[in-house]
C-alpha cells in the first residue's frame, strides 16, 4: 500500500478564497464596514455568553442563601 502523494503547495483555505472574492466585489470601505460588523456580532455573542454565565452564578448564590 502506498501513501497518498504529498502536494508541494497547500490549497488555499476557504477564508483566503472568500477574502479574494470579497476584494473583487467590494470597495475598501465596504470591506471595512463588513469586517467591523462581523467583529461586533462576535463581541455581542461573547457578551451574551458572559451574561448567561453570570446569571447561573447569581442563581447558585441565591439558592445558597435561601
Amino acid at each position: 500500500m502506498q501513501a497518498a502523494p504529498v502536494r508541494a503547495h497547500a490549497l488555499p483555505s476557504v477564508t483566503t478564497a472568500l477574502r479574494a472574492v470579497e476584494s473583487l466585489l467590494l470597495s475598501s470601505g465596504q470591506r471595512t464596514a463588513r469586517r467591523n460588523a462581523w467583529t461586533a456580532v462576535l463581541e455581542d455573542r461573547r457578551r451574551a455568553e458572559d451574561r448567561v454565565e453570570a446569571q447561573y452564578v447569581l442563581e447558585a448564590v441565591g439558592e445558597g442563601h435561601a
